[in-house]
């Protein structure tokens, strides 16, 4: 038993020893072992206070993300994909801005190693990114993507997936809920089958929530889902007023609705 125990032991220092974090762009591919990041010129010890995933202040070893970025300009696309299938949709100019929040990636020392997620669960590593500042930019509890693999350059969502657009006609309201829903759905949803996520249920398909939802339910489901649907394996943050206005809340659950009457035809 202590033998198999050793072994284990082994083998996941020897996975937390190769670890590698990747960047896809459209003029090739770059990769840094975390050996590599933890040396590089322009890491920092920081300290996140708040940590969206730990939910306590956390002190990290990370290297501002603009660093690794080299030729992404600021109306570029990127999408930060995790271990687990999480895929974050992040607009290059906020991992670029000078001011405001600032994003790093944190790099998990395998001999100095991070605390599990929760009980029996593995760390956050090893790479994660984290803002320092968060607040300043708005930036929401789907862009602290923990357990990263790669960040990549794609097109824009509304290019790549069609069927998630609203009507032509839409309003002002709806269109602008498109926006918040890349912004805070997304990295965990596909809604008419469309999206990278391999996370969570469809929003769409076979039902959108504004069919079995009443506003004020799903409204409160998004704030604070534990409060509605107590569910112990429930992954879903709260969406706070801080991240998630109360106007942009409104938005969102107007796209919803009117894509509700847009699901593409399942029996094709």
């Amino acid at each position: 038993m202590r033998a198999a125990l050793l072994l284990t032991l082994v083998i996941l220092s020897g996975v937390a020893q190769a670890a590698e974090f990747e960047v896809q762009l459209n003029d090739g591919r770059r990769a840094w072992s975390n050996s590599e990041l933890l040396e590089h010129p322009q890491a920092r010890d920081i300290e996140i206070i708040d940590d969206v995933s730990y939910k306590r202040t956390m002190h990290y070893r990370a290297v501002p993300i603009s660093t690794l970025l080299e030729g992404i300009e600021p109306g570029d696309h990127l999408q930060a994909v995790a271990l687990d299938g999480f895929a974050a949709e992040l607009p290059a100019s906020i991992l670029l801005a000078k001011e405001g929040a600032k994003a790093w990636l944190a790099i998990e020392d395998p001999e100095h190693p991070w605390p599990p997620l929760a009980q029996g669960k593995p760390s956050a590593g090893p790479f994660y990114l984290v803002w320092t500042d968060p607040s300043a930019s708005q930036i929401g509890p789907e862009q602290w993507p923990f357990q990263i693999a790669r960040i990549r350059q794609l097109a824009p969502v509304e290019q790549r997936f069609p069927t998630l657009l609203p009507a032509a006609d839409a309003s002002a309201e709806v269109r602008a809920g498109f926006a918040v829903y890349q912004k805070n759905c997304m990295a965990c949803h596909r809604l008419n089958g469309a999206g990278d996520s391999e996370f969570g249920p469809d929003l769409n398909i076979p039902h959108n929530p504004t069919e079995y939802f009443s506003d004020d339910f799903l409204r409160q489901y998004i704030r604070d889902p534990q409060s509605l649907r107590r569910w112990p394996q429930g992954r879903m943050p709260g969406f706070g007023e801080s991240v998630l206005p109360q106007a942009e809340l409104e938005r969102l659950i107007a796209y919803l609705g009117h894509m509700a009457q847009r699901k593409i035809n399942t029996n094709l």
